[in-house]
């Protein structure tokens, strides 16, 4: 009998290229092996069909016209997993904050609005509302180490932090000595020098031993979702220019695949204006890069490039009708922040992504009806935050995304 590809044996494996036209290289490193839910990468050809008139009243012919690549790869949310990917969408390559060392702080403060006071130096030093933080070192008591804290409030001597897990800490201080951590690394859409990143992506089916390698892909958009029940998934549309085939592996041996945690909406937290929203039923996220080709051009069969636009981004919140604070944002087109942390346990030290927008406003406030709990449902726009910058205490940015695993 024939063998039938096999969608347990197909494996999905990326590269970035060093350019636009130059198919990333099948030597060391062979690309990375990717974790997916499916990926529909595909060729597809415009095609024309004749419009002449005919004495026997039927169609001469048809032809292809311009190739290009398009498909989806969807996915569960997980820690470093795609954040190489996430990289290509916002346009510039993933940042480390340094932990700073040997400071005093004092804890105060009651359980959601936790302080930590110091001489100064947190805006100084790039300290961010919406930064994920971790206290070690010093003399603090044990409820006060190695757990994730949410900035919420930020001034030069006074952090106001959530714990992610909603645990308990310990007011005391001042306690010398201490070190203060942003965890993993964070991304956002650069004020400047935004990257274009063209990617070679193969789907091997190893079990037909056939292979094909879509060249000039382009990630510009991604779509996250996470619902009340169940794991938290992502989507990278693809757009790219050609494919080429070949009947074994382009990426002979590629870096494993991660293991990082798959994430779920029911370990974490979500933020508006700094305060929790306990009962929300569901968070949909989109970042969309508005990329365009020309349709072809005289001479080739396949598009000259992939031309990004601005960034857009967009989501829904649904959360459930408790009171008037968030109905009322939208009728008044109150603008506020959107912070959400999610994380791969309950644990207070858990690995986690953090999404931080610091300038929002809702579209709307639509609320169901029936014999149940009622909800809103809440599109928002994020917007440029032009108030942010290097020494002010939020991020001259529309989104800030830290992913704990990130490298």
């Amino acid at each position: 009998m024939t063998q039938i590809a096999t969608g347990v044996f197909k494996t999905l494996i990326a590269k970035k290229q060093t350019g636009i036209g130059v198919k990333a290289v099948a030597t060391i490193p062979y690309g990375q092996l990717f974790r997916r839910v499916t990926s529909t990468i595909d060729l597809k050809k415009a095609t024309y069909q004749s419009k002449e008139i005919r004495p026997t009243m039927q169609r001469s012919d048809m032809r292809h016209g311009v190739r290009s690549v398009e498909g989806t790869i969807r996915g569960e949310l997980s820690l470093g997993t795609y954040q190489d990917f996430m990289a290509s969408v916002l346009r510039q390559a993933w940042a480390t904050t340094s932990p700073t060392t040997a400071m005093a702080l004092t804890i105060g403060g009651v359980l959601g609005a936790y302080t930590i006071t110091r001489a100064t130096g947190w805006i100084a030093e790039g300290y961010k509302i919406g930064d994920v933080i971790q206290l070690s070192v010093g003399g603090l008591h044990a409820n006060n180490i190695s757990k994730n804290l949410l900035i919420t409030a930020l001034t030069a001597t006074m952090a106001t932090v959530a714990t992610v897990n909603g645990s308990v800490m310990n007011t005391e201080g001042p306690i010398s000595g201490c070190t203060v951590t942003v965890m993993g690394k964070k991304n956002w859409i650069p004020a400047s020098g935004h990257t274009r990143d063209y990617w070679t992506i193969e789907h091997n089916f190893a079990d037909i031993t056939q292979s094909e390698q879509f060249t000039d892909c382009v990630f510009g958009d991604v779509n996250i979702k996470l619902q009340a029940s169940g794991m938290a998934t992502i989507d990278f549309p693809v757009k790219g220019i050609d494919m080429a085939t070949s009947t074994a592996t382009y990426f002979a041996t590629p870096t494993a695949a991660t293991s990082g945690a798959v994430l779920a909406a029911v370990n974490g937290a979500l933020y508006v204006a700094g305060v929790a929203v306990g009962y929300i039923s569901s968070f949909d996220l989109s970042i969309k890069g508005n990329h365009t080709t020309v349709g072809g051009v005289v001479g080739s069969n396949v598009e000259p490039d992939i031309f990004p636009g601005a960034i857009d981004v967009t989501g829904t919140a649904t959360v459930m009708f408790t009171n008037a604070t968030m109905r009322d944002m939208f009728i008044a087109e109150t603008e506020t922040s959107i912070s959400a942390v999610f994380t791969a346990s309950n644990a207070a030290a858990a690995g986690f992504m953090a999404i931080n927008m610091p300038r929002v406003k809702f579209g709307g406030a639509s609320k169901d009806d029936g014999e149940k709990g009622l909800t809103m449902t809440m599109p928002f726009v994020a917007l440029e935050n032009t108030a942010g910058g290097a020494a002010l205490n939020t991020t001259m940015s529309t989104i800030i995304i830290q992913d704990s695993a990130a490298v």
